[in-house]
């Protein structure tokens, strides 16, 4: 296929998507202004709450005052007693699982998963090649994780086993047998 025919071809592509896009917008003011009303008009849970709260002071107001104020401080407490703790990093390894991206731009790329409770583990690139490097110990099992890189998530990592969609983004999953290797 010849360059312009390309050329053709992707213009007529944005030209589609340009006129689907226009079909979309089309009465969007009326769309929005209508949803403004509609919330304008009744005043949430939190609002009416307060004001029940804030009323001239009766027993059965104050009563349910001190009785939401104890569940809450309950609930927290109990949440800080009977939640285990997050798992701790995994430490950096010379034999394990190597999690590496390509980019030369990149100033900075750490790897996330369910591995760190999610918490960012730095790669690292000390000769400047653009190929960002981390070598994990990770007991044998499934998981989840991507990438950030200068703070963008990249969910597909191409050494991954396979990916999952969650929450609108991909993760990539990774298999890990025999204490730690890929």
């Amino acid at each position: 296929m010849w360059s312009f025919e390309l050329d053709d071809q992707i213009r007529e592509a944005m030209v589609r998507e340009r006129a689907a896009a226009q079909e979309r917008l089309l009465g969007l003011e009326e769309r929005v202004v209508e949803a403004l009303t509609r919330r304008q008009a009744s005043p949430n849970w939190w609002k009416r709450l307060v004001e029940v709260l804030l009323a001239p002071r009766s027993l059965p107001r104050l009563a349910l005052a001190g009785a939401m104020c104890f569940t809450l401080l309950l609930g927290l407490g109990l949440g800080r007693l009977l939640l285990p703790a997050p798992p701790p990093l995994p430490e950096l390894a010379e034999g394990g699982t190597l999690f590496a991206v390509v980019d030369l731009r990149a100033q900075e790329v750490a790897v996330v998963g369910d591995f760190s409770a999610w918490q960012p583990i730095p790669l690292s690139d000390p000769d400047g090649d653009g190929i960002w490097t981390a070598v994990l110990k990770l007991p044998p099992g499934r998981y989840e994780y991507a990438f950030l890189v200068d703070g963008q998530w990249i969910g597909k990592d191409p050494l991954a086993d396979e990916y999952v969609k969650t929450f609108g983004e991909y993760a990539s999953i990774r298999y890990v047998e025999n204490g730690g290797g890929a």
